[in-house]
């Protein structure tokens, strides 16, 4: 017997203040909570039967649509026949998605780049694994990062992880220099590609050895507020960690699937390929996976060590992977993100013109921000307005992130099948939250 479930919202919020840790406290987003009931496509509805438009995608997981009836029907034949087997037993769904997913990266299924899939539960779990094989690969322990990149919540992700936020030391591991990120609108060196590249000099000069193992970077900065890497900087980047014989790593947890609209990957809006591409949340469109993809020759070190997920190549949660290419491909989500993200960004900037309050719009695709400040001028960071916004913009039916940082970003990462219909709602429903705060 199932056993019964009460949808109570003030029940649920007591059990949770009850039975919950103290780490579960700063993902409360709003000052009343909150309970979904239900989802479909972009959509929310609450405890209430309250309707929403999912501007986050339930945390970025949700990419082709909550509740989307291919990719449950794929996860429940699955679950019906064999709902758990781990890689130390051989199963051809895990199996058939190592070689798809292959298939979607530069150079992969006989292009000329032999690229190989270790699967994870998560993305954080992704990241460790990632940063131990540039370690394997390299025998160098020294990684760099990018200050406001966030990567996880484990020790090895927390590790490269610069939001201070997001850091639960002491005791994380070390052999990490942090460099400067280059951002276009508040970077401490300015617009520029150049100096940030300097600064990977510096770090690598900085290295015991005068190696690194390698560097991880999210090609659009996802929690440090929707930061797109500028022209030549992966490109200059890998440059030069490869000429200290190390690897780039790219954290496409956020960025990856199609999200940006013109390309399937966030690295490849720079024209390079990484060694190691780690890929997570929109994976499984909220079934838990991660996957590792490396390059074999990166990866074959690790082949004297035994290392295992236990819950990484589940094939119910592959197969809900599977589906999501499909969906992908056969909705044509990518192009989708591509225009209703560009149609969603010019509205974006209409916003702006209207809201001093608004100092920076950005992003690709359907990954966007506004970024608040107190003065135009001096662009300093303005959190409590954000927090205001924020909670009006649940009061218009829209339900996005606060990021950044400062905190200061309103990040807007909804579901690929956002329409174009829904863009004048979403535009329009900003411009009330941001009206009703003055």
């Amino acid at each position: 017997m199932t056993p019964d479930t009460n949808w109570d919202l003030a029940a649920t919020a007591q059990r949770r203040d009850r039975f919950y840790a103290a780490t579960q406290r700063m993902f409360v987003p709003f000052r009343e909570p909150i309970v979904f009931r239900r989802g479909s496509m972009q959509y929310l509805w609450d405890s209430e039967g309250r309707k929403y438009i999912d501007l986050l995608g339930m945390n970025v997981c949700i990419s082709v649509g909550h509740s989307h009836p291919k990719v449950v029907a794929a996860a429940m034949r699955q679950a019906e026949t064999l709902t758990h087997s781990t890689t130390m037993f051989h199963h051809p769904v895990p199996a058939h998605f190592a070689e798809e997913l292959a298939a979607t990266l530069p150079g992969g299924s006989d292009g000329g780049v032999d690229w190989v899939a270790h699967f994870t539960s998560s993305g954080a779990e992704a990241v460790d694994l990632a940063l131990t094989m540039a370690r394997r690969y390299t025998g160098t322990p020294e990684v760099i990062a990018l200050r406001s990149g966030y990567h996880g919540p484990t020790l090895g992700a927390q590790s490269v992880t610069g939001i201070a936020a997001f850091r639960h030391g002491p005791g994380l591991p070390g052999n990490v220099v942090f460099v400067a990120e280059p951002n276009r609108y508040r970077g401490v060196f300015g617009p520029d590609v150049g100096p940030y590249l300097d600064d990977i000099d510096r770090a690598i000069g900085s290295a015991t050895s005068g190696r690194v193992a390698g560097m991880i970077v999210e090609p659009v900065q996802g929690y440090g507020g929707i930061v797109e890497m500028p022209p030549g900087y992966l490109r200059g980047a890998a440059e030069r960690v490869r000429a200290a014989g190390g690897v780039l790593i790219a954290d496409e947890v956020q960025a990856g699937f199609g999200r940006t609209g013109d390309h399937m990957w966030g690295f490849e809006a720079d024209g390079v390929i990484p060694e190691i591409v780690v890929m997570a949340k929109g994976i499984g469109n909220g079934f838990p996976l991660g996957a590792v993809m490396a390059q074999r020759r990166i990866a074959e070190p690790m082949g004297d060590k035994f290392l295992f997920h236990t819950y990484g190549a589940n094939p119910t949660s592959c197969a809900a992977g599977r589906a999501v290419l499909e969906v992908l491909r056969e909705e044509r989500l990518q192009e989708n993100a591509r225009r209703v993200g560009g149609a969603l960004l010019t509205g974006l900037r209409d916003l702006a013109r209207d809201h001093q309050g608004i100092g920076d719009v950005r992003g690709r695709g359907l990954m966007l921000a506004i970024e608040l400040v107190r003065d135009r001028i001096t662009r300093e960071p303005d959190p409590e307005t954000t927090a205001a916004v924020f909670e009006a913009c649940r009061d218009q039916g829209l339900i996005l992130s606060k990021s950044g940082p400062n905190r200061s970003v309103l990040r807007m990462v909804p579901p690929l099948c956002l329409l174009m219909e829904d863009v004048d709602a979403v535009t329009a429903g900003l411009d009330a939250a941001f009206r009703s705060v003055g």
